[in-house]
C-alpha cells in the first residue's frame, strides 16, 4: 500500500479529510482487485504439489486454473449491468463476501471435482469485483486527472498481484501447504469489506433497460465450448469427436452472440465500439498479451519443478525477477501516461516482452545457469506491468463519455479470455509434445504474440 500512497501524492485533493477518505476508499478497491488477480496465478507454483495430494493429471490442473478464468470472463459484462441496477457498492460487497466463502471452499476441497467447482464460483465473485471497482473509482474521483491516476494505481496493483502471485504461492505452499493459498484471502477480504463499508461512496443505481439475457447465455456457451475444446485437445487429441463438436459449438454460439448483440436494444457488449480503431486495437493487445504472459506463467513453474528439479519454494523465488521489476514498472507504467501518452509505455512494454520470450528459448533440460534467466524473466514482468495501466486508460479514453464502465469491462473480458486461451493452448501444446519441445513452441508463440501486439499499437494507437 506504500505504492498507492506514493502515487496519491500526485493527485490533487481538496483537504486532508477528503484525501484520507479517498485514500482509504482506493485501498479497499485495490485490495479487492489484488485478491481477484492474485488468485488467477497464485495456484500455479503449487500445481505439482496439488496434483500429488489430490491425484490429478495436466488436464485436471488446467481446469483448476481455467475454471476460475472461465466464469470470470463469462460474467464480467453481466456483473457490470448487475452493479448498474442494484448499486456498485452493494455489488462490490457481495463480490467480496462470495470471494471469501468460495476461497474457504477451495481450501477445504477433497478432490479435483470439488476444487474446480469452487474455482468456478470464485471466478463469479471476481467478476462482481472488477467492473464495480472501476465504477466506484469514478464515484470517488470526479476530476479526469484524479481519475486517470487512480485507475493507473488500481491497474498497476493488478499487475503487481499477477507478478507477486508465484512467490506468495510458493512461500505459503512450502510453509503451510497448498490450501493456505486460498485461506490467505480471508483477512484480505475482511479488511476490504470493512474499508468499503466505511469509506467507499454509494452511487445511486442506474436503470439501463432490459438485461441482455440471450447475450449472456450465448456468451457463456461460447467461452465454455472454447475452453473445453482447447483444454481437452491435449489429452484426447485434435481428431477427437468431442474436440470437433466443442469447437463447432464455439463458432456457432459466437455467431449467434454477435447477432443478438447487433439486434439488442441494450447489448452487454456494444458492437459499435469496435468501429473505433483504437478501441479494437487495445482489445487485441489485451488479448494477445494475456495469452502470452499467463500461458508462460502456467508452464514456467512446471519447467523449474519437473525439469530442473526445483522445490516449490525455489520455484517461487526463481520467478521473483518478474515481481522485482514489475513493482517498479507498475508505478511508472501508469505515471508516464500523463507525460508521454498511452502509446509510449505500450510500445516499450510489448517490445521488451517479445525480446524476453525469444531470450527464454535458451532454456534446456539441464541448463543454462539460472543467472541467465533473470533478465528475460524480469522482461516478462516489465512487459505486463508497464503495458496494462496505459492500455486500461487507453480503452476507456477511446469510447464516448459515459461509456467508460462498459469499455473497461469489455477490456477485462478480452484479457481474461486471453488468460483462458493461453493456459489452454500452452498446456495442450505441452501435453502433446516432449516437454522441452512443447515449451520452446510456446515461447515462440508468446514472442510472436508480443510482436503482434506491438504492431497493433504502432498501427492504431495515436501518439500523445
Amino acid at each position: 500500500m506504500l505504492l498507492i500512497q506514493w502515487r496519491l501524492q500526485g493527485i490533487p485533493m481538496l483537504n486532508s479529510s477528503e484525501s484520507t477518505k479517498k485514500f482509504m476508499a482506493l485501498m479497499a478497491l485495490c485490495l479487492g482487485y489484488f485478491m481477484v488477480i492474485i488468485d488467477v496465478m497464485i495456484i500455479n507454483v503449487a500445481l505439482p504439489t496439488l496434483a500429488h495430494d489430490l491425484g490429478g493429471d495436466l488436464t485436471q490442473l488446467q481446469w483448476v486454473v481455467d475454471g476460475y478464468t472461465l466464469t470470470f470472463a463469462c460474467l464480467l459484462l453481466s456483473a457490470g449491468s448487475f452493479a448498474d441496477r442494484l448499486g456498485a457498492k452493494f455489488a462490490f460487497l457481495s463480490g467480496l463476501i462470495l470471494f471469501i466463502l468460495t476461497s474457504i471452499g477451495c481450501g477445504l476441497a477433497k478432490n479435483f471435482i470439488m476444487l474446480t467447482f469452487f474455482r468456478l464460483l470464485q471466478g463469479t465473485a471476481g467478476a462482481l469485483l472488477v467492473p464495480t471497482a472501476l465504477a466506484l473509482i469514478h464515484a470517488c474521483y470526479h476530476l479526469q486527472e484524479e481519475r486517470a491516476k487512480a485507475i493507473g494505481i488500481w491497474a498497476g496493483l493488478g499487475g503487481l498481484a499477477a507478478a507477486a502471485a508465484p512467490v506468495i504461492g510458493a512461500v505459503l505452499t512450502t510453509a503451510l501447504g497448498w490450501r493456505a493459498i486460498f485461506f490467505v484471502n480471508l483477512p484480505i477480504g475482511i479488511l476490504a469489506i470493512i474499508l468499503t463499508q466505511v469509506y467507499v461512496p454509494n452511487p445511486k443505481p442506474i436503470k439501463t433497460g432490459q438485461f441482455d439475457l440471450w447475450g449472456q447465455i450465448t456468451g457463456i456457451i461460447c467461452l465454455a465450448a472454447l475452453a473445453l475444446g482447447l483444454i481437452e485437445a491435449g489429452r484426447l487429441g485434435w481428431q477427437s469427436p468431442l474436440i470437433g463438436i466443442s469447437l463447432m459449438i464455439f463458432i456457432l454460439s459466437f455467431l449467434v452472440f454477435l447477432k443478438f448483440e447487433q439486434r439488442s436494444p441494450h447489448p452487454m457488449l456494444p458492437l459499435s465500439f469496435f468501429r473505433i480503431a483504437s478501441f479494437s486495437a487495445v482489445m487485441g493487445i489485451g488479448l494477445v498479451l494475456n495469452i502470452c504472459i499467463y500461458g508462460l506463467l502456467f508452464i514456467l513453474p512446471l519447467y523449474f519443478q519437473q525439469v530442473r528439479g526445483y522445490t516449490v519454494l525455489m520455484t517461487g523465488f526463481a520467478i521473483l525477477p518478474m515481481l522485482a521489476l514489475g513493482a517498479i514498472a507498475s508505478y511508472y507504467g501508469g505515471n508516464i501516461v500523463s507525460i508521454k501518452g498511452v502509446r509510449f509505455p505500450m510500445v516499450i512494454g510489448l517490445a521488451v516482452g517479445g525480446l524476453a520470450c525469444f531470450s527464454l528459448l535458451m532454456a534446456k533440460s539441464h541448463g543454462p545457469h539460472y543467472g541467465l534467466f533473470i533478465l528475460p524473466l524480469a522482461g516478462l514482468g516489465f512487459c505486463a506491468n508497464f503495458t496494462m495501466p496505459a492500455a486500461t486508460i487507453a480503452v476507456m479514453n477511446a469510447v464516448p463519455e459515459g461509456r467508460a464502465g462498459i469499455a473497461s469491462a469489455a477490456f477485462n473480458v478480452s484479457r481474461q479470455i486471453g488468460s483462458l486461451v493461453g493456459v489452454a493452448i500452452f498446456g495442450s501444446i505441452l501435453s502433446s509434445h516432449q516437454f522441452m519441445q512443447g515449451m520452446h513452441l510456446n515461447l515462440i508463440l508468446a514472442g510472436i504474440g508480443c510482436l503482434l501486439g506491438l504492431g497493433l499499437c504502432l498501427g492504431f494507437i495515436k501518439r500523445g
